[in-house]
């Protein structure tokens, strides 16, 4: 089978983000002048530059930016500091890691592999990698495919790589009831979860559970790394292919002043850097990062006791509330203890015991009950360095497919289970949950922002009560700090791809949020692990309505202001809004090149045969 990817095999993995106290304390400046003269301006905004005379243009602006305010209050506090766990020595034997001595023995560790329809010659090479995982002392390791797909190809592949199979009759609760599954018919002390395109280092556990010597550490999480992002193409070598030898001049003329220009360079802004290095990394010292599937390890106990106090409260509330029922149908102050018993049962029997709650985003449900858990206090640790490597979505389908799905389950876990109004978590660990579910609502005032230089630019009604000095000496404070700050607080990893990518993922996002509030359940399908074929701009349509919307606008507004001949526009008006509109417009761009990009034809492949694989360890 020829992969895409094998071009890309020799790559290396970045190492993290050096620590900085002084560019520590700097952000920490930044960002607070940032939320004062956040503040300062929003109260400015709404006390007395509401513009009364469009009131239907001004109050949606300003609650807007109210909104993405409170975000970047919550974003402040999420990068904040940086606070890593100090890594410890791999741990000899099971007692090291539990507080009640028992009779002494090696540890376990359960290599898990959920599949469902990925190819038989991917997961091969996911657990080819997986029997090279090493370790210093005596371990028992034991490597599972779970194959939803109750494919024999699958099986077979399990036989001749000397790995245990495991399949089931039904797929209920996809992913999280394959886990579930998985859980009884293994005993591992520690569970590693993979995907079925997840290919381990074989330092993966040497690294990783000398955490578990805290016997409070419920999961360790480790970064994802997509090898596979496209390399791009140098804009001279872009040019000379396209248009002719000149233009690659052109670009190399271009490149000497402004420096490397790189085209088709993670085209889908998948680089998790950013989420992994930055924000989950810098959760540790709230006991906030999240478990994320793929590269987590998980305490065996940890799972299963919280499922446990989950379980025993989902049926007593269950209880309370249709006893509640009995109660106002009979008047009666108490319902017979028989009565009540046998209702108990009845809930008991109908109510599945589910250690990964099955819901499209099992990870975050998992880590909201174990984080939640006020017995245990468990705890949860981003590891900082990379310790496997894995498979990006590689055309915007793809993306849409996993986008849609985090963005859904995160919204429909803020909707109708928020973690928020519970009792268990620490307020440190909501704020950053509400950091988490906070962005996904980001779609409602994104449209906001997106539109309101359209408006402008076709009526001349400004949002404010004018674009004068007053304006401008509350408004730039605000805004500059803003960059300084986030320019800062994420040094050493790009922000701006991202930034224009979260703005041009309304479509999505508000799709799910739809989906959501029209009680609909957000699907599980898996995320394509190969390129699907063709261009997508049909996914594409909003962004592209949205660029043509604001170009157009923009060169009528200029038009009319040099010729008089339409609207009372101001000079300060169309130049700060224009600036607005193209970076409106350069984030769509990003979306619908995209949708176009393509892998360049020269990419090399080869063949890769299950029965050629080395099936031993290295």
């Amino acid at each position: 089978m020829d992969f895409y990817f094998n071009e890309f095999e020799k790559r290396k993995p970045p190492e993290p983000t050096p620590y900085s106290l002084p560019r520590e304390l700097l952000y920490q400046y930044l960002a607070t002048c940032n939320i004062c003269l956040g503040i300062w301006y929003l109260v400015w905004r709404w006390g007395f530059a509401l513009n009364y005379d469009a009131m239907w243009f001004s109050l949606p602006l300003a609650f807007a930016e109210s909104c993405a305010f409170i975000g970047t209050i919550l974003f402040t506090f999420n990068l904040w500091k940086t606070k890593d766990e100090p890594q410890q020595s791999p741990p000899k034997s099971i007692n090291q890691c539990i507080n009640e001595p028992m009779e002494d023995r090696p540890l376990s560790v359960d290599i898990l592999f959920p599949t469902y329809d990925e190819e038989p010659e991917l997961v091969a090479l996911s657990i080819k990698d997986a029997l090279k995982v090493r370790y210093p002392h005596d371990i028992e390791i034991r490597i599972f495919i779970l194959d939803d797909g109750k494919r024999p190809e699958m099986a077979e592949l399990a036989q001749k790589m000397q790995v245990e199979y495991i399949t089931r009759d039904n797929n209920v609760g996809y992913k999280a009831g394959n886990l579930r599954n998985a859980l009884e018919q293994t005993y591992g002390d520690f569970i590693v979860i993979c995907d079925a395109d997840t290919r381990p280092f074989p330092s993966l556990l040497e690294n990783t559970l000398g955490y578990f010597k805290d016997a409070d550490v419920a999961w360790v999480q480790t970064p994802q790394w997509f090898f596979d992002l496209p390399a791009g193409e140098r804009l001279p070598l872009w040019l000379k292919s396209r248009l002719g030898t000149p233009f690659g001049w052109l670009g190399s003329a271009i490149e000497k002043i402004y420096g490397p220009v790189t085209l088709g360079k993670d085209p889908f802004a998948n680089d998790p850097q950013m989420f992994y290095d930055i924000i989950q990394r810098r959760r540790n010292w709230a006991n906030a990062s999240f478990c994320c599937g793929a590269g987590s390890i998980h305490r065996r106990e940890a799972v299963m006791e919280a499922a446990l106090r989950s379980y025993s409260h989902q049926i007593s509330q269950e209880h309370d509330a249709v006893e509640k029922q009995i109660r106002k149908l009979t008047k009666e102050k108490q319902v017979d203890s028989s009565i009540s018993n046998n209702l108990r049962q009845e809930i008991i029997f109908d109510t599945e015991f589910t250690p990964y709650k099955f819901h499209v985003s099992e990870d975050i449900y998992t880590s909201l009950i174990l984080h939640g858990d006020t017995e245990r206090q468990w705890r949860s640790i981003q590891h900082p360095k990379i310790e496997s490597k894995m498979l990006s979505p590689q055309d915007l389908q793809s993306w849409t497919v996993q986008r849609f799905k985090y963005s859904g389950g995160s919204i429909d876990i803020f909707m109708n289970d928020n973690p928020l109004f519970k009792k268990g978590m620490s307020l440190k660990q909501k704020f950053m949950y509400g950091a988490s579910f906070w962005s996904n609502l980001s779609a409602i005032w994104n449209i906001i922002f997106l539109a309101c230089p359209i408006v402008y630019f076709l009526t001349s009604i400004a949002p404010v009560s004018a674009y004068d000095t007053t304006f401008y000496m509350h408004f730039l404070p605000f805004v500059i700090t803003a960059e300084l700050a986030m320019m800062v607080g994420t040094w050493g990893v790009a922000g701006y791809q991202g930034k224009t990518n979260f703005l041009s993922f309304f479509p999505v996002n508000l799709k799910a949020l739809w989906t959501v509030l029209r009680g609909k359940k957000i699907s599980f399908p898996t995320t394509p692990k190969s390129r699907q074929q063709g261009r997508f701009i049909h996914l594409v349509i909003p962004q592209i309505s949205v660029l043509l919307l604001s170009l157009g606008s923009m060169g009528f507004a200029w038009y009319a202001y040099s010729t008089q001949a339409f609207g009372n526009y101001s000079l300060g008006g169309l130049i700060l809004n224009s600036f607005w509109a193209i970076n409106n417009m350069m984030a769509m761009w990003g979306m619908i090149a995209a949708a176009c990009w393509s892998p360049p034809t020269t990419n090399a492949t080869s063949q890769v045969n299950v029965e050629e694989l080395n099936y031993g360890i290295d």
